[in-house]
């Protein structure tokens, strides 16, 4: 059996800009693999409707589990929330259970619950909420789309929120070896062995360390005795690694 599926959907004209690094690609990957869930997408769009609609359609039809970040703030170019109800024929409002969550958390701190953060308790018809223990106003999930903040840290917590609920398969396992050859003398020896074993994904990664050139060759697969193989194989194929 082969692992589900994910794809990741980064939404935000601020990160097609170069004005922020998205972090959030290399945390969800990292925790995907743990649980045995292959992201095999990530698009990145701006805040335009059409843009979002059509990405959240073609991701959702296309894999097990879709992640989305970005957007679902209380400013007006925070749309996604808008475009994920347009994108499965939902209607959206404030709901009752978000407004509740907010009213509670500003109320505690003595702020006022104005319209703008309102905006934040508005929800898709039937979308079940996703906890945020870092600042209150959820993300959530229509079908099989999770709709995340883009706030690292928020992100971050709602991920671990959402994973728990989620069918997962086989981790997988990854070891590595620096060979200390340019890519061009090693490109032989690596293809032959990722022939043999073919159930494995061989990675070769190149950087150059003190004016010589090097790779960092990783093997990746579900079963561990397999990788082992491999890298002895690997090593014997370069001895001066």
């Amino acid at each position: 059996m082969s692992n589900p599926t994910a794809a990741m959907l980064v939404i935000g004209d601020e990160i097609l800009s170069g004005r922020t690094r998205d972090a959030n690609m290399h945390h969800l990957a990292q925790e995907l693999v743990k649980v045995g869930i292959d992201l095999k997408e990530v698009r990145v769009v701006s805040d335009d409707a059409p843009a979002i609609v059509a990405a959240v359609r073609a991701l959702s039809d296309g894999f097990d589990q879709v992640f989305t970040s970005g957007g679902i703030g209380p400013t007006h170019d925070d749309i996604t929330a808008d475009c994920i109800a347009e994108a499965f024929g939902r209607s959206i409002d404030v709901r009752d259970d978000a407004r509740a969550l907010l009213a509670e958390a500003y109320g505690a701190r003595g702020v006022e619950l104005t319209e703008a953060r309102l905006r934040m308790a508005r929800i898709p018809d039937g979308a079940a909420l996703i906890d945020n223990p870092v600042s209150t106003a959820p993300g959530f999930t229509v079908e099989n789309v999770h709709v995340m903040a883009g706030v690292p840290s928020v992100f971050q917590a709602m991920v671990a929120s959402v994973l728990p609920q989620l069918t997962g398969g086989t981790p997988l396992l990854s070891q590595a070896l620096r060979v200390m050859r340019p890519e061009s003398e090693i490109a032989g020896p690596l293809r032959d062995l990722a022939g043999v074993y073919d159930d494995l994904s061989f990675g070769s990664y190149p950087f150059q360390a003190n004016g010589v050139y090097g790779a960092q060759l990783v093997v990746r697969g579900t079963d561990g005795a397999r990788i082992d193989a491999a890298m002895i194989a690997l090593q014997k194929a370069f001895p001066d690694a």
